[in-house]
């Protein structure tokens, strides 16, 4: 006998079937390739692959939990120090001014910080995001990585 549940039990009102998994999930267990800047073992940092401006970037905690502010506050706070060096090399890297910012999560159920470089605030427009070249992505995470020491 068989522990899954049947059809007829998944769409009964109030039941709902398992979540797939999201695509950052995919991502953190490697079922998906991304360009990896730096990752322990609750955060992970990789290149946007519709990026605002080259080096655009997201950080999301392993765990999967949907919205941002869900985040229990020692992870959010984890979160943001696991943030620090990564936007720095950003920052260092592409000559940006500042690294901005972001909680959007519209796109994927799964909690993330996008980190941005940018001049003014205006760099910070998501309808400029496009796809990116693999090859300048691949250089771009190698520049960053080299900054971070990795």
């Amino acid at each position: 006998m068989s522990c899954a549940p049947h059809l007829h039990e998944v769409s009964q009102p109030g039941r709902y079937p398992p979540r797939v998994p999201s695509i950052f999930s995919r991502i953190v267990a490697g079922e998906i390739p991304a360009h990896r800047l730096s990752e322990d073992d609750r955060f992970l940092a990789f290149l946007d692959v519709r990026p605002i401006r080259p080096g655009h970037s997201l950080v999301i905690p392993k765990e999967e939990i949907d919205h941002f502010f869900d985040l229990p506050d020692g992870l959010l706070a984890d979160l943001m120090v696991f943030s620090k060096p990564v936007a720095n090399a950003i920052r260092s890297v592409t000559g940006a001014a500042r690294v901005g910012c972001a909680v959007v999560g519209v796109e994927v159920p799964h909690a993330h910080l996008h980190l941005i470089p940018v001049d003014g605030v205006g760099d910070l427009d998501f309808r400029k995001a496009s796809e990116a070249d693999q090859d300048e992505l691949a250089a771009m995470a190698e520049r960053i990585r080299a900054h971070l020491g990795g």
